[in-house]
C-alpha cells in the first residue's frame, strides 16, 4: 500500500461534550463495535466495579470522570480509527484544547435533556478558530428531553454553525419509537434494547401499530417540513466546519449508535496538511514528521515512565527509527513506541499520516516538539498555551522531601494540566490552573505517584499579563500586582483585578502587557 492508500484509511476525531452528556459511553460503544471490548462499561458503574475502558486513572474510577485524555486506535470497515476521548470536566480544558490540536474532525455530543452547556460552548469555539469540521449526536432520546426543533435552533444561534438533521427522531422518553434515517430512507424501530429494527419506506404500511401511532405521524409531519424548509446537506460546507450534520439517538441504550458511526466513517476527513516555519508539509510527504501534544508520567505506575503522545503528521513511522527533535537538533531512536486503549497498550511496528503513538519519554521532549526525519529540519505551528485563571503558592510538607518535591512538581508541569512560575526574588513556586479540579488531580498525584505531601495556598483568581519591555522595575510589583517568571523565564504580571490591571495601563503605557489567548485566537486565524 502506498502512503497515500495508507492516510487516506485514517480517521482521527476527538469527542467533546460537556460533563455527563454522554461522551465516555459513546467511546465505550464505538470500541465495542471495533471489536475491542465484550461489554461497554459505563461510568457509573462504580458498585459493579466495571469502569469505563477510557478512564484509567485511579482518581478517575473513584470519581466517574475522565480527567486525562485517553486515545483508542483500531481498524473498523477498511478504516482505521483514532479516538481521543478528551476530559469533558470543565477544569480541564487546557488539557483538551491542546488534544483539538491533533485530531482532523469532531464529534460533538448533546444532551438532549439540557442542550448547549458552557463548557461545550468553551470547546466548540476552540474547533471554529481551527476549522475543523463538527459532527453532531444528540443524546438520551429515551429520556424526556427539549423539542428536536429547539436543540437545532440552538445549536444555530448559540453556535452559530448551519445544521443538516441526517435522521430525526419520532417520540422521545416512555414514547419514544425511533428514527427515520433520511439518507437511507428508512425507519429504524426503537425496541428498547440492543435491537434495532429497520423498515425500508416502502414496508411501512405493513407496521400499521406504528404508523397510526400519534407520535410517529407528528414526526411525519416534522420531516416533511424539514425536507422542504430545512438547509440541504453540504459535505463541503461540513468539511470548511459551517455545517454540523445532525445525529439523534441513546449511546447508553445504544440506539442509532452504529448508524452515526458508519455515516460519520464514511463522511469525515481523512489527515490533512499542517502549516509548519517551512511552509505546509502534505500527509504524503515521504519523510516522517510528528508533534507532542501530551505528555503523561506514570501510566504505568509500576515503571515510573513517562510517555509522549505523538501526531504523525506526514512519511511512515517505523518503530526503531532515528528522528530530529527539530528545537535541539539531537538525534535520538525512537526504540519504544505504543498504541492505546486507554492504559492498554501494545506496541506499535508502524504508523502513519493521522496515527497516534506513544513514545517513551527520557525526560528531553516539551509539549509540542516536533519530530522529523531525512533532511527536514522545521516546526509545526507552536501549541496554544492558554492563561492559567486560578494561582495557588505550592509547598513541600516535609522539606526533607524537596528532590522528590522538584522531580514530581517538574513532571507533572511538563503534562500541560498545570502551570510553574517562580517568584521574582524569592524563587518559591505558584501553580497557575484553569480549575480547581486541577489542584485536586496534582495534591493526589504527588503523594501516590512520588510520595510527597504538599501544602497549597490560595493567591485566588487573578489576570495574568506577560510583559515586553526592555528593563523591569522592580518597585513597580507587589503583593496585589505579582510580579513573576514562567518555565522560559518570560516575566509576567499576576494583577488582582480588572481594576488593578487598567490602572497599571494607564501609569505605564511604555510597558507592553501581553494575553495569551488573545495571541493564540489571533495565531490560528491568520
Amino acid at each position: 500500500m502506498t502512503l497515500q492508500d495508507e492516510m487516506k484509511k485514517r480517521r482521527t476525531f476527538a469527542i467533546i461534550s460537556h460533563p455527563d452528556a454522554g461522551k465516555t459511553t459513546m467511546t465505550e460503544k464505538l470500541l465495542l463495535y471495533g471489536n475491542l471490548i465484550r461489554s461497554a462499561g459505563t461510568v457509573k458503574g462504580k458498585k459493579s466495579g466495571k469502569f469505563a475502558t477510557s478512564d484509567w486513572m485511579e482518581i478517575e474510577k473513584q470519581r466517574g470522570i475522565s480527567v486525562t485524555s485517553s486515545v483508542m486506535n483500531f481498524p473498523y470497515q477498511g478504516h482505521q480509527i483514532n479516538i481521543l476521548d478528551t476530559p469533558g470536566h470543565e477544569d480541564f480544558s487546557e488539557d483538551t484544547y491542546r488534544t483539538l490540536t491533533a485530531v482532523d474532525s469532531v464529534v460533538m455530543i448533546i444532551d438532549s435533556t439540557k442542550g448547549i452547556e458552557a463548557q461545550t460552548l468553551k470547546l466548540f469555539k476552540v474547533c471554529r478558530m481551527r476549522g475543523i469540521p463538527i459532527f453532531t449526536f444528540i443524546n438520551k432520546l429515551d429520556r424526556e428531553g427539549k423539542d428536536p426543533f429547539e436543540l437545532l435552533d440552538e445549536i444555530e444561534e448559540v453556535l452559530d454553525i448551519q445544521t443538516c438533521p441526517m435522521n430525526w427522531p419520532a417520540g422521545m422518553g416512555k414514547r419514544f419509537l425511533g428514527i427515520f434515517n433520511r439518507q437511507k430512507e428508512e425507519f429504524v424501530r426503537y425496541n428498547g434494547d440492543e435491537e434495532e429494527t429497520i423498515i425500508p419506506y416502502t414496508e411501512l404500511h405493513a407496521h400499521s401499530d406504528l404508523t397510526e401511532n400519534a407520535m410517529f405521524q407528528d414526526a411525519k409531519e416534522e420531516l416533511a417540513l424539514l425536507d422542504e424548509a430545512g438547509d440541504n446537506f453540504s459535505l463541503e460546507d461540513v468539511l470548511a466546519g459551517e455545517q454540523t450534520p445532525v445525529f439523534f439517538g441513546s449511546a447508553l441504550a445504544p440506539f442509532g449508535v452504529e448508524t452515526f458511526f458508519n455515516t460519520f466513517v464514511s463522511m469525515a476527513p481523512a489527515p490533512g496538511p499542517r502549516k509548519s516555519t517551512e511552509g505546509v508539509v502534505s500527509p504524503d510527504h515521504p519523510e516522517f514528521s510528528g508533534f507532542i501534544f501530551k505528555i503523561q508520567a506514570n501510566m504505568n505506575p509500576a515503571h515510573r515512565d513517562r510517555i509522549a503522545f505523538v501526531r504523525v503528521c506526514s512519511g511512515k513511522f517505523e518503530r526503531g527509527m532515528e528522528v530530529k527533535l527539530s528545537r535541539t537538533g539531537k538525534t535520538i531512536k525512537l526504540a519504544q513506541s505504543q498504541q492505546f486503549v486507554a492504559s492498554s497498550r501494545g506496541t506499535v511496528e508502524e504508523a502513519y499520516a493521522g496515527d497516534i503513538i506513544g513514545i517513551y519519554d527520557p525526560n528531553i521532549y516539551r509539549i509540542g516538539d516536533t519530530l522529523v526525519t531525512g533532511k527536514d529540519k522545521f516546526e509545526y505551528d507552536e501549541l496554544p498555551q492558554f492563561p492559567p485563571e486560578l494561582f495557588k503558592k505550592v509547598t513541600a510538607k516535609n522539606v526533607m522531601k524537596a528532590k522528590q518535591f522538584k522531580k514530581g512538581l517538574e513532571q507533572l508541569v511538563q503534562e500541560g494540566a498545570i502551570q510553574l512560575f517562580k517568584r521574582h526574588r524569592t524563587e518559591s513556586y505558584i501553580l497557575g490552573a484553569v480549575g480547581e479540579l486541577q489542584y485536586e488531580v496534582f495534591q493526589y498525584r504527588m503523594k501516590n505517584e512520588y510520595n510527597v505531601e504538599v501544602m497549597l495556598e490560595s493567591i485566588g483568581e487573578r489576570i495574568p499579563r506577560w510583559l515586553q519591555a526592555e528593563q523591569i522595575d522592580e518597585s513597580l510589583f507587589d503583593e496585589g500586582n505579582l510580579l513573576v517568571r514562567d518555565r522560559e523565564e518570560n516575566h509576567l504580571v499576576l494583577f488582582r483585578n480588572e481594576f488593578a490591571l487598567n490602572w497599571f495601563q494607564e501609569k505605564h503605557p511604555d510597558m507592553k502587557l501581553i494575553d495569551l489567548f488573545e495571541v493564540n485566537s489571533y495565531d490560528q486565524t491568520t
